[in-house]
């Protein structure tokens, strides 16, 4: 299964961020699943795509062309996809994508996760969506989407296949006997 993985490339300054995005990234590895993620060797990025990769893993990097002239790419992925610019890449992580987990990260995974919730609501997409709420970290989302149901701005059955976990092990849970490694 390719699990993709939205992320920032900003280390975060709780070490708590670290510690479980390695873990993720080893279980991810170990359990004979491949991540696919933005490509970037800096922060958290960098530490989920080395951490699949030390445990024998697959990493696919979708990068836009912009981030690799940066000098942002991980050299040392199993496979790279260079996208002309954000739009593309986003796309292209969703074809690649059989589960979405959104890891906390700034504005850049909300948006990327938002299309996928998106996607999920209007049966566009018929894959599990994860909010890592890493620490209570998205807890106000989890609210914001109890009051849209709350209006009636949308509805439980529009948000089946939205989840929150709070940790590896309800992640593994959610994905299922597949998953498991």
């Amino acid at each position: 299964m390719n699990i993709t993985v939205y992320l920032g490339a900003n280390a975060g300054n709780d070490p708590a961020l670290r510690d479980a995005v390695r873990a993720l990234g080893r279980w991810i590895g170990e359990s004979g699943n491949a991540l696919v993620y933005g490509g970037s060797k800096n922060g958290l990025m960098g530490a989920l795509a080395e951490s699949v990769l030390a445990a024998g893993g697959r990493a696919t990097g979708v990068e836009p062309q912009v981030f690799v002239d940066q000098g942002f790419l991980y050299d040392e992925l199993t496979e790279l996809i260079v996208t002309r610019d954000f739009p593309e890449r986003k796309a292209k992580m969703l074809e690649l994508g059989d589960a979405f987990i959104a890891f906390p990260g700034g504005t850049g995974t909300l948006e990327e996760i938002a299309e996928v919730m998106s996607r999920v609501a209007l049966g566009q997409l018929d894959a599990p969506c994860i909010l890592y709420n890493l620490n209570g970290y998205y807890d106000g989302l989890r609210t914001q989407l109890a009051h849209m149901i709350e209006l009636g701005l949308s509805s439980e059955a529009r948000q089946r296949g939205i989840y929150f976990a709070d940790d590896l092990e309800q992640i593994r849970q959610l994905l299922g006997p597949a998953c498991a490694g």
